[in-house]
């Protein structure tokens, strides 16, 4: 979305050195995956690279068909502020929402 390029942008300013973020997912949490999310220095020989009005996101190889069709929205309120990752792929979610299941 626009406003998480806006904060990637932002984000990179400070580390001239990395490229982009690499986005992917670990076994973690009561409910099986969770997203990762790391600044990156190049692209990855397996890497899925996605430019976005600039902003390069690439995209781990053993997370591509778990993200495939996934939003990267950046999201703030008063008490928070977070990347959220809205994928029509995920069959449940645990009740504290740090992980999902496909």
């Amino acid at each position: 979305t626009p406003s998480a390029v806006q904060k990637i942008k932002q984000l990179l300013r400070d580390k001239p050195e990395h490229v982009g973020v690499k986005v992917g997912v670990r076994t973690r949490g009561c409910n099986g995956l969770s997203y990762t999310l790391e600044y990156t220095k190049s692209k990855g020989d397996s890497d899925e690279e996605v430019v976005q009005d600039g902003v390069r996101v690439f995209i781990e190889k053993k997370a591509q068909l778990t993200l495939l069709g996934t939003e990267m929205d950046y999201v703030e309120d008063k008490l928070s502020s977070e990347f959220v990752f809205n994928n029509p792929n995920i069959k449940g979610t645990c009740g504290c929402g740090e992980s999902f299941n496909i």
